[in-house]
């Protein structure tokens, strides 16, 4: 899947984490994997990376927490 097959809003299914992720940075990587499975709204795009609002996965605003993955790290629940 490419970012051009999605739009800001869209509703998708973490389905993968980012294989590059820094192993001492103990937060960030609980964060990805946190929300491995779980539907977010696509909140926009930064050149080919999709940012999602997750704040939600720690009971916090959904603005609160941001990750930006490849579109190929999603699948898409509802366009």
């Amino acid at each position: 899947m490419k970012t051009g097959d999605l739009k800001i809003g869209d509703t998708v299914r973490v389905t993968k984490i980012p294989d590059d992720l820094p192993e001492t940075d103990r937060r960030l990587v609980k964060l990805f994997m946190s929300c491995l499975g779980k539907e977010f709204k696509v909140a926009a795009f930064d050149d080919d990376l999709l940012e999602l609002h997750v704040g939600e996965v720690f009971d916090q605003p959904s603005d609160k927490h941001r990750i930006w993955l490849a579109a190929d790290h999603v699948k898409v629940v509802v366009a």
